[in-house]
């Protein structure tokens, strides 16, 4: 099933897209695609559900981001070897952690913000897992129960704050609007392998990533099994899986973003995203 949250910032109503790809209204049998709904098992149970049965919406609202309530945002570096070396980075033997702030989540379509101060925003498409049952001190054989489901993101860095000057990831990583996810959120079971998703970028039409997640050198189970042996994963919690290489750090020369540029990403079974680059603005 694929889950959306539709409507305004701040509003939106909670909807799956049926196979026909229309949008169906699920605000009458769940409050919202949530961490609290994850916890209860609520979103679990959507499964069973004919979409056929529940009111279509009509138009084409705004969908934002799939899950929220989002209590942090795990990622994991360099995860592609040739990323490492387009980064010039030495190769993890092991899964290299950061956070992002959940601040930083938008929705599939909603702009992206080059940061007050910032000159070298680059993006990062990425395969995303939302944690949908407590994971702590898991095997890699356990850890497919714990997965409510995926979807699509950009681990968008402002690569001044993040490689320049005290050199702090999160800094780079948490600017307004870096995390943008979805369009949808899917189970695994109704994606093909997970180990073998193309996922691709562009900027301006121009194709900078074009992957397989069978390149991840640490595989989603490994991942998360790791991550769980030094934190507990709550529900509604991401995973960002790492990048292929083709970011603008790793060009020749060197690519950034700017304003008026549309960025367009997606990954085989979780849709695409499309947005437009801006500058921030006081408000």
């Amino acid at each position: 099933m694929r889950l959306v949250r539709f409507g305004v910032p701040g509003a939106e109503k909670p909807g799956a897209i049926d196979g026909e790809g229309l949008l169906r209204d699920l605000s009458d049998v769940i409050s919202d695609i949530s961490a609290v709904t994850m916890a209860s098992g609520e979103v679990s149970r959507l499964d069973k559900l004919s979409l056929a049965d529940l009111p279509l919406v009509r138009g084409s609202p705004r969908l934002g981001p799939p899950v929220t309530g989002v209590g942090k945002i795990v990622c994991v570096g360099l995860n592609y070897y040739d990323h490492a070396l387009e980064s010039n980075m030495e190769v993890p033997d092991q899964p290299l952690l950061f956070t992002k702030s959940p601040g930083a989540i938008t929705g599939p379509t909603d702009p992206v913000i080059i940061p007050k101060n910032g000159c070298k925003t680059d993006w990062e498409v990425e395969l995303v897992a939302v944690i949908g049952k407590c994971a702590s001190y898991l095997e890699p054989e356990q850890v497919g129960s714990h997965i409510a489901g995926f979807c699509l993101g950009n681990d968008l860095s402002e690569r001044a704050f993040q490689l320049e000057g005290s050199g702090q990831w999160v800094k780079g990583k948490s600017c307004d609007s870096f995390a943008p996810i979805g369009p949808w959120l899917v189970n695994g079971e109704d994606l093909p392998a997970i180990d073998d998703l193309d996922l691709w970028l562009e900027v301006e039409g121009h194709r900078y990533q074009n992957a397989n997640t069978h390149d991840m050198m640490f595989k989603v189970s490994e991942i998360i099994s790791y991550i769980s042996q030094y934190m507990s994963l709550l529900p509604g919690d991401l995973v960002f899986t790492g990048t292929p290489p083709g970011v603008g750090l790793g060009q020749n020369p060197q690519v950034w973003l700017k304003a008026g540029d549309t960025l367009r990403c997606g990954i085989t079974g979780l849709g695409e995203q499309e947005q437009t680059v801006i500058n921030w603005e006081a408000g």
